[in-house]
């Protein structure tokens, strides 16, 4: 009997290419498209936009139907709203910067939709994402392994999945280059072989969060005072939500040198500005963890670290703190780390864990 498999297709090349290669690979295959918003309540009025669109259903579709193979639309909305965009604002109103691709693939993509295939009787899912997935029978652990496309791997956003994901789990395209990727769908005459790749975050219109924050969610931006690391009042901000760590442009102040957010209080709704080297440090710590290689963090471990999603890893001691964190030092300083970010933990091109750095 061959394995059921619901592959979750947005409407792009990576995710129809793997419901394709599947089904090639003998898997009993459906897909499934999340409808995680309506345009209009999200301030776009273009039904082209971006993922979850009108079009990119229609894509999806498309592909299913030349393959031939059941196609379902799931509406996700409220859980949507509740665990990825109002998570979203909460953490800006704190002064964080969050990740809402993290939580999109901790909350809806991976939880939600394998519970709906597990209730549709299917062994697993499957998503484009760039990403491998092995057992270790050492441990007797699913480990999560980057891609062979370095440039294209997404194991970042993908640290939060549990044990249990993982074993129902499949990326297909884990061992592919981008460009076999669509040179693989344009052989099958897939329609969205050359589709570009989605760059922003789905429901912000042109990447700008601030007019999504105040217009859209109504969240209020409060004026306050720009300080400068002594407390020293530099002038007026326009609210907190318009400014991110290391953030130079759009101060509307003028001084001799650069000078960039270092800092944001939201109690006191102050944002810290400072020079370049004051944007850099060595330690910091992270919470609300999870662990992929190992059950849990017992003692010190040397490991390589990525806070941002496209920055280089940098060499790290991780060590277990009070409460459930995990202390991060750095062998060297880095620039502009960021609360409400996440900081993810590697050993070779296996990932440990991660969790969301703190303030």
């Amino acid at each position: 009997m061959h394995k059921k498999v619901m592959v979750a297709m947005s409407g792009g090349v990576d995710s129809s290419a793997a419901a394709a290669l599947l089904q090639e690979q003998g898997y009993d295959v459906c897909g499934a498209t999340l409808k995680l918003y309506d345009n209009p309540d999200i301030g776009i009025s273009d039904r082209t936009r971006t993922c979850c669109s009108l079009d990119d259903v229609q894509d999806a579709k498309s592909v299913a139907y030349k393959l031939g193979f059941r196609h379902y639309v799931f509406n996700f909305g409220m859980h949507f709203r509740k665990d990825v965009i109002e998570r979203f604002v909460q953490g800006y109103v704190c002064g964080e910067t969050p990740n809402p691709c993290i939580d999109c693939n901790r909350y809806i993509k991976f939880s939600k939709l394998l519970q709906r295939a597990i209730l549709l009787e299917k062994d697993c899912i499957a998503t484009g994402h760039y990403a491998q997935v092995t057992y270790d029978t050492n441990s007797g652990r699913w480990l999560l392994k980057k891609a062979r496309d370095q440039s294209k791997d997404q194991t970042y956003v993908l640290y939060m999945l549990t044990q249990q994901e993982l074993g129902h789990t499949l990326f297909p395209l884990g061992g592919m280059l981008k460009s076999e990727v669509r040179t693989f769908a344009e052989q099958r005459g897939l329609v969205n072989a050359r589709k570009p790749d989605s760059q922003d975050i789905c429901f912000v219109k042109d990447g700008d969060y601030a007019n999504f924050l105040t217009n859209v969610m109504g969240t209020p931006a409060i004026q306050g005072n720009f300080i400068d690391c002594r407390g020293t009042v530099l002038g007026k901000h326009k609210g907190i939500v318009h400014y991110t760590i290391g953030q130079r442009k759009g101060l509307a102040l003028s001084f001799d040198s650069p000078r960039y957010v270092v800092d944001k209080d939201a109690v006191h709704n102050t944002v810290t500005l400072g020079e370049q080297e004051e944007l850099f440090s060595d330690k910091f710590y992270v919470g609300d963890l999870n662990w992929i290689a190992l059950p849990e963090l017992n003692e010190r471990m040397q490991v390589m670290v990525k806070t941002r999603y496209h920055q280089v890893e940098t060499l790290a001691d991780i060590s277990p703190a009070d409460d459930g964190k995990v202390l991060v030092r750095l062998q060297t300083p880095q620039r502009a780390i960021t609360p409400g970010q996440a900081a993810v933990f590697y050993c070779g091109d296996t990932v440990i864990g991660g969790g969301t750095i703190l303030k």
